[in-house]
């Protein structure tokens, strides 16, 4: 018995293993099923254009296999299950394709949908995928999840999507579909009936950027096991059906920027949604009164609508809230009674609306609230000093009736990044305590009944790049602390009572680019400094009692009149001015002088030159003829009373000899060297591959970078302290810039992930700027040549500075000004292969690509041959163009990137003629508040 029964369990075991070696077996056998997959991929791979990079494809091929060795007993280990991107089952059949994000371009028509029928995943999404979505996808019979979004497929919705019962997860969004979303009753001569309603296990539906229309399908209102639609940015008309209610599941409802109309159904508030979205549509009528009735209401969003009434207390109460945004409707009610208290609140935002009352001191509790905008309302009273106790970074209260002194507890609120309390009532002083506020990058004040004179305790405010103080009541004088606000682009005083000279301090913001003093009491002569204030574009000082000649400099002589009338006696080579003895500073700066005379001795003369900081050597001379209090206190002016063979030494000695550890970039001209001084400076190296007298062409090189640095300062233009010429070295030296070049920080998928979109926009329009000074404010214009990713460095605050000026030239108006063709492939204006001849705009046709870059992310190499083939066609959504690894960009940031997309189109023109000019470009990207 005993026997017998370990008899049968040999057998069982005998059984088993036989069943483990032929599962082991089958699973490397190509199968005739499997081979087809393997020749369908292959078919469809053969359909992909040739003239793009399919190395990651390279996998794909069958070139082992053969006919003859295909049996149900062969042996062959090779299949598509070892191909990239592909996804096999235990039985060797394809149960997966991934190609995300791998710059694939082509399309589904050679796709034998029918040759996968284990398929459960097709993923394609951010790749140039276009023509239709084939038909024949409903023979997908067992997918359950499709990805086809970020490409550029068009058409509609094929109707037998619906028959793939098994979906739970579809991304169709971003693309150019048009059309409906397939409903009941289409098609019904077919055997099977095409309905939304077969996707009972449909969790995750997104068709939101296309072009799609028509109403929303009543099927979808039905689907239980949906938790997220996002239907947003199309054109769907109708309303909200009060079937929503039957989404148990449903967590976040996404249905803005649509043409959907009527009012909220009550039945929306039995939703237990995390997030509800239906900003720029059409809805009308009050707020249902149960919005938040389930507690778990994180994001709100209804702006830009026609929604009456007061908020629901249901609301008033919501606990949960996190972001709120309720701007541009028609709401009312009493802000401090209809609104209360939210621990989570991060954002709210309830400017254009019709709300009145106060702000109240209990918004303090919202101990997590960052921006708060109560913009264009009529909020009264007074601001309450427990406003201090907030942890906001951005405050908006303008254009309201506030009235009162602005409390000095504001100063408490040190995390403040913009300010905006204009075109109230104010009255008073500004706080001393606004010194404070030292990361305050916007502070706008104008147009209150503000008076006294202007604290220097704002010249504590270095971030500051936008200040606007105009249309109050101030006295006396311009502080010349205003000085210390370096990074200001932007100083609007007007319509005050400002009185004696222009102060010759404002002169030292280098980075200004509009003034406005008009409508004061100012006299004297405008200080002739003014010359030197290279990025300044717009000027404006009218109705003062200023008189003598204006600065000779392209802003004061391009000037309208309205920007210099109504002064005593003003004259100069301005509009509408009376002539007046020329008034221009003959003198030569010392370091033109050092590079006519020093330079050609060093290189002719076979001798050793060491010309350390020539620059900062003028700028010390010049400073120790002003007051005192200017000198800076840089370890950097310490270092310059050495004498050079003492810096040349220390440079080696910080670089270990040039040493490559210290090496932070390559080019072709050298490498660059970080030095870590003894006096606690750190400079960045720029050391020439070969001492310069020896090869002429790199000696040309290092000469055209010293005179076009010598004669450059803009903020956004890397600094130069001076350049060395060795019989065994030759540098140049720069500022060092921590974050090194923006091509670095693009190719970082961290660095790109914390480099955000403002922070972008702020880059364009920084290069934007240097190279507007560089063409039109410098007497010589100069052109780079080699504008490039590369070549644009980034400080900690994320600014631009344009490097690398070794092939750029000064155009002579006397010259024909051919050259040979530099620069880098990609960025290069195409009329140069063929003209050679060398204009501004070729910049900005670099500038274009760039400006391309810094938003998508990456060279945008196919969408300039797109754009080439067919510039006038082209119509391209923002998605298509955004860098996925950031979050969507909020709806003022999409518009203002728009703009930017607008402008780099127009930099693209393979007409250079048709290009717009830097300046242009620079006031367009200011005109957008860029």
């Amino acid at each position: 018995m005993e026997s017998s029964t370990f008899n049968n369990k040999k057998q069982v075991c005998s059984l088993d293993f036989l069943i483990l070696c032929l599962l082991l077996n089958f699973s490397l056998t190509v199968t005739p099923d499997s081979v087809e997959e393997a020749r369908a991929l292959l078919r469809w791979k053969t359909s992909f254009p040739q003239n793009q990079n399919l190395s990651l494809l390279s996998s794909w091929n069958l070139h082992p296999v053969s006919a003859t060795n295909v049996s149900s007993h062969s042996k062959t280990k090779i299949s598509s299950c070892s191909w990239f991107g592909i996804d096999c089952n235990h039985a060797g059949r394809v149960i997966g394709i991934t190609l995300r994000s791998i710059g694939l371009k082509g399309t589904l028509h050679e796709f034998s949908f029918s040759s996968f029928p284990h398929l459960e995943h097709l993923d394609l999404f951010s790749n140039q995928f276009f023509g239709i979505i084939p038909p024949h996808i409903g023979n997908l019979t067992k997918v359950k999840s499709i990805d086809l979004s970020y490409n550029e497929f068009s058409g509609k919705i094929p109707q037998e999507i619906t028959l793939l019962t098994l979906l739970e997860v579809v991304y169709i969004n971003a693309n150019r579909l048009h059309g409906t979303i397939p409903q009941v009753g289409n098609l019904k001569s077919l055997a099977n009936q095409f309905s939304l309603g077969n996707l009972s296990r449909l969790e995750l539906l997104c068709l939101y950027s296309n072009n799609l229309s028509g109403s929303i399908p009543t099927e979808i209102w039905n689907l239980k096991s949906l938790v997220i639609i996002d239907l947003s940015d199309d054109q769907f008309s109708g309303n909200i059906p009060p079937s929503v209610a039957n989404l148990s599941n449903l967590k976040y409802l996404q249905l803005g920027i649509n043409k959907l109309s009527g009012v909220i159904p009550q039945e929306i508030g039995k939703l237990n949604v995390d997030g509800l979205h239906l900003h720029n549509n059409h809805f009308t009528g009050y707020l249902p009164p149960n919005i938040c009735q389930n507690g778990s209401l994180k994001q709100f969003t209804i702006n830009d609508n026609k929604f009456i009434g007061r908020i629901p207390r249901n609301l008033r109460n919501c606990r949960s809230l996190i972001r709120a945004h309720l701007q541009r409707n028609r709401l009312t009610g009493n802000i401090s009674k209809d609104l209360g208290i939210y621990p989570n609140l991060t954002f709210l935002d309830l400017s254009n609306n019709n709300f009145y009352g106060e702000i109240s001191s209990n918004w303090e509790k919202c101990q997590k609230l960052t921006i708060l905008n109560i913009s264009r309302n009529n909020i009264t009273g007074n601001l309450p000093p427990e406003i201090g106790n907030f942890s906001l970074h951005e405050l908006d209260l303008s254009l309201n009736h506030i009235v009162g002194n602005i409390p000095a507890q504001l100063g408490k609120l040190t995390y403040l990044n913009k300010l905006l309390l204009n075109k109230n009532q104010l009255s008073g002083s500004i706080p001393q305590e606004f010194g404070s506020l030292t990361e305050l990058e916007y502070l706008d004040l104008s147009a209150n009944k503000l008076s006294n004179s202007i604290p220097e305790s704002l010249g504590y405010l270095m971030k500051l790049y936008y200040l606007n103080l105009s249309n109050n009541q101030f006295r006396k004088e311009v502080p010349n602390e205003i000085e210390k606000l370096v990074h200001l682009s932007e100083l609007d005083l007007n319509n005050n009572f400002f009185e004696g000279k222009i102060p010759y301090q404002i002169c030292n913001l280098q980075s200004l680019e509009s003034l406005n003093l008009s409508h004061n009491n100012l006299s004297g002569s405008i200080p002739s400094c003014f010359e030197r204030m290279r990025g300044l574009s717009c000027i404006d000082i009218s109705y003062n009692e200023l008189q003598g000649p204006i600065p000779n400099s392209t802003t004061f002589r391009d000037a309208p009149l309205e920007a210099l009338q109504g002064n005593k006696g003003l004259c100069g080579d301005a509009k509408g001015l009376s002539s007046c003895k020329a008034f221009s500073s003959t003198k030569q700066p010392l370091r033109r002088i050092l590079l006519v005379i020093v330079l050609p001795a060093a290189f002719f003369a076979s001798i050793v030159v060491i010309a350390m900081f020539i620059f900062f050597q003028q700028k010390k001379s010049k400073l120790q003829k002003q007051p005192s209090n200017r000198v800076s206190a840089s370890g950097l002016l310490s270092v310059l009373t050495f004498e050079g063979k003492v810096l040349y030494e220390a440079i080696l000695s910080a670089t270990n000899n040039f040493d490559i550890e210290y090496c932070i970039g390559e080019g072709g001209q050298g490498r660059v060297y970080k030095a870590d001084l003894l006096s606690g400076d750190i400079i960045a190296v720029k050391k020439f591959h070969s001492p310069l007298p020896i090869e002429f062409a790199k000696k040309q090189d290092f000469l055209n970078e010293i005179k076009a640095l010598t004669e450059l300062q803009h903020r956004n233009i890397v600094k130069f302290y001076g350049f060395c010429s060795h019989i065994r070295h030759s540098f140049l030296v720069y500022e060092y810039l921590e974050r090194g070049s923006l091509a670095a920080v693009l190719s970082n998928e961290a660095a790109a992930k914390d480099f955000g979109w403002t922070t972008r926009m702020n880059v364009i329009k920084g290069v934007a700027c240097a190279l507007s000074y560089m063409h039109h404010d410098c007497y010589s214009p100069i052109i780079h040549r080699d504008i490039s990713s590369k070549n644009v460095l980034l400080d900690l605050e994320y600014e631009a500075h344009v490097s690398d000026f070794g092939v750029a030239k000064f155009l002579e108006p006397d010259s024909s000004n051919w050259t040979e063709l530099v620069g880098t492939y990609g960025y290069v204006a195409p009329e140069l292969a063929y003209t050679m001849k060398i204009t501004e705009k070729c910049d900005v046709y670099s500038f274009g690509v760039l400006a391309l870059e810094v938003i998508k992310g990456n060279h945008p190499k196919d969408f300039l041959s797109t754009f080439q083939s067919s510039p006038s066609g082209m119509n391209i959504a923002l998605y298509k163009m955004l860098d996925r690894r950031l979050p969507p960009p909020s709806i003022d940031v999409e518009s203002k990137l728009m703009a930017i997309l607008e402008i780099a189109f127009s930099c693209l023109n393979e007409c250079p003629e048709a290009r717009p000019t830097m300046q242009k470009v620079c006031q367009l990207l200011q005109c957008n508040h860029v």
